[in-house]
């Protein structure tokens, strides 16, 4: 059976997303929400978890979790395990709740977070529960428009501090914006998300692989680990490029390297001869783009140009 390839570090932040077995109900009473919510806090308190929002449909819930310990296993471990043993006690049950492993998208969460926010507010929505999020109790969003009071464990500071600096207007900046899709056809933020486990700007996903993923030896049952290895050849990297970085050869020359570096799977070693350089070379020319790009924000468009590319390669 296929895995799911999980990506763990500290400060990592996810869209996770829990179903029940056979898309069976797995609330089915409000106390049932309320322990859950239980666990939910006891699991930022044990293992440091901080849940930035939620929402609690019927058979599926959603998370927007960060792991500032990068410890999402021990979490979703206690959050699911401790949650199925409480309903398969009450209930004289056995087995299961939930179907197979939870869903975790690893986000770069200043791109998605808000947008992510947003779309786990509006489910009931989209659901047909309700014609406003803010009429659905199980949810975050009444507690980020200032409608109810929060608990400690929610923590709404990261999301509402992109809609203003007072409470006040954030709050109120917060519920236009979600209003602007309320009852309106929008596309997924998950629409973009990549083998199944990352959602962000190609350069964030580039650094994931380059961190996270660059040692690891593809598993036939890690296809996303295995789609996400895809490489290119030195060859694709020179001649994508070229048609970008016409007239500056020596920048075009060192981006290959990087890019050659970021994306082919070949050995520094194998880099460097085609370069004509050695090993070492191709680590000192991919650390000087990467300082650059810091700083460069024209350079970074290209290369986030050339990067998009790459990723339509590969569909």
């Amino acid at each position: 059976m296929a895995r799911p390839l999980r990506i763990s570090y500290p400060g990592a932040f996810y869209h996770i997303t829990s179903r029940g077995n056979e898309q069976k109900d797995v609330f089915k009473t409000n106390r049932d929400r309320e322990k859950f919510f239980e666990y939910l806090e006891s699991a930022t308190k044990r293992y440091n978890a901080v849940i930035h929002c939620y929402c609690l449909m019927s058979n599926h819930y959603h998370l927007l979790l960060e792991t500032p310990s990068g410890n999402l296993s021990k979490i979703m471990a206690h959050i699911n395990g401790a949650y199925t043993n409480y309903f398969n006690v009450k209930r004289d049950r056995f087995g299961h709740l939930f179907q197979g492993r939870y869903k975790a998208i690893l986000i770069e969460a200043d791109e998605y977070a808000k947008e992510l926010s947003r779309y786990i507010h509006l489910n009931p929505v989209r659901a047909g529960m309700v014609q406003l999020p803010e009429e659905y109790e199980w949810s975050s969003y009444s507690y980020f428009i200032g409608k109810k009071k929060a608990p400690e464990w929610l923590k709404m500071d990261f999301i509402l501090g992109y809609f203003g600096r007072k409470a006040s207007d954030s709050q109120k900046n917060y519920k236009k914006f979600v209003g602007l899709l309320t009852n309106k056809k929008y596309e997924s933020p998950l629409k973009d998300i990549v083998s199944s486990t990352l959602l962000g700007t190609q350069g964030f996903i580039g650094d994931i692989k380059d961190k996270y993923l660059s040692d690891k030896k593809a598993d036939k049952d890690l296809p996303a680990l295995k789609e996400l290895k895809k490489s290119f050849t030195l060859e694709d990297m020179s001649d994508l490029v070229d048609k970008t970085i016409k007239d500056d050869l020596k920048l075009g020359r060192v981006v290959k390297i990087y890019l050659s570096q970021r994306h082919t799977g070949e050995k520094l070693d194998d880099i460097g001869e085609y370069f004509g350089i050695g090993g070492s070379g191709v680590c000192q020319a991919s650390r000087r783009i990467a300082d650059r790009l810091k700083k460069d924000k024209t350079l970074k468009k290209v290369l986030d140009k050339i990067e998009n590319n790459l990723s339509r390669m590969k569909v």
